[in-house]
């Protein structure tokens, strides 16, 4: 018997119409585009304005146009997985209410947290259900909703960060086609370095919390920047060497877009040319969990069967890795 791995088989997206502009932010804070430009790459960032919207609905729209444009029954789903940092709300999943809103029906479903890492994980562990023969369509969709822990006063970081929405299908494969290995990490000693200080079991939230505003994301820039340069890069390099691949033998880096030099250092360490990474910081900024899922959207028309990609993110907790692996369909 062949072995089973799960596989790609169908990706969609999602991102407001709003668009936040360099320009629109030089008049909300001491900035200016070429500051921005220079340091992130970033020239403008979606935000999603309407009131009584939140993740769930960037979720569910990413989620409906996979099932559109792969023409899938969503009651076929058997497992949906919302990896996000900005849920909905507390003490209700957001992915089950996204899994009801697509008609996935038959499906169950939870969130994932591990910050802008959160996707990457989200893979693995649809990976593993796959693999095990369990469930044969669980689909991953990685959403956030930013806007809703920045503060447009704070340079720092409502620069950086956008809303939107990717998802992805994995069903199993016989071919060798699909996720071939994975190296993650984690360090809990990093989360003072980027966080929302409030509104956890820590600090509940309260008057004095939200005149502090304490509900706001905090970031150590310097400081996220040597881990993520560092991390990020030495997880890909890890994954090349246990897999004996080359640089020649990658075809495409999807890496988190936080930030450009973040990026091409990770590159620049796995001795790949520009033309093989994947990049679209520059019209969506960091959405966080989506940021993986939106580019294999956005190149997909590019990506061939048997193309081999390497996945790697970093994110808030500390949280990072990198994953190995074969693109499964033309488009």
């Amino acid at each position: 018997m062949s072995k089973i791995s799960a596989a790609i088989t169908a990706v969609g997206k999602y991102v407001p119409e709003y668009v936040l502009t360099n320009q629109i932010l030089e008049t909300l804070v001491d900035t200016n585009d070429e500051w921005i430009t220079s340091r992130t790459g970033i020239k403008e960032r979606r935000i999603l304005k309407e009131k009584g919207k939140g993740t769930s609905f960037l979720a569910a729209e990413a989620a409906k146009d996979l099932i559109k444009k792969s023409n899938l029954d969503p009651k076929e789903i058997e497992l949906v997985i919302v990896a996000t940092a900005t849920r909905d709300m507390q003490a209700s999943a957001t992915a089950v209410f996204v899994a009801s809103q697509i008609g996935a029906t038959n499906a169950f479903a939870y969130d994932l947290d591990a910050a802008c890492s959160s996707f990457l994980y989200g893979v693995s562990t649809a990976s593993s259900f796959i693999e095990s023969g369990r469930y044969k369509k669980v689909l991953v969709i990685g959403a956030d909703m930013n806007s809703s822990m920045i503060n447009y006063k704070d340079r720092a970081t409502c620069i950086i960060f956008g809303d939107g929405a990717g998802a992805v299908l994995f069903e199993p494969n016989t071919e060798g086609l699909g996720v071939h290995d994975e190296y993650l990490r984690s360090d809990g000693t990093g989360r003072e370095f980027l966080q929302v200080p409030a509104g956890g079991s820590i600090e509940p939230a309260t008057i004095e919390t939200v005149k502090e505003n304490k509900h706001y994301v905090y970031q150590d820039g310097k400081t996220v920047f040597k881990w993520a340069v560092s991390n990020m890069a030495d997880a890909c390099v890890k994954i090349l060497e246990r897999n004996n691949l080359t640089n020649d033998d990658v075809n495409w880096l999807a890496a988190h877009q936080a930030n450009k030099r973040i990026i091409d250092a990770t590159a620049n360490r796995m001795n790949l040319n520009a033309e093989k990474v994947m990049m679209n910081i520059e019209k969506y900024g960091n959405t966080t969990s989506a940021t993986i899922p939106l580019l294999l959207n956005d190149y997909e028309s590019k990506l061939k069967k048997g193309d081999k990609v390497i996945l790697a993110a970093f994110g808030g907790g500390f949280t990072w890795g990198s994953i190995y692996l074969t693109w499964a369909y033309n488009s």
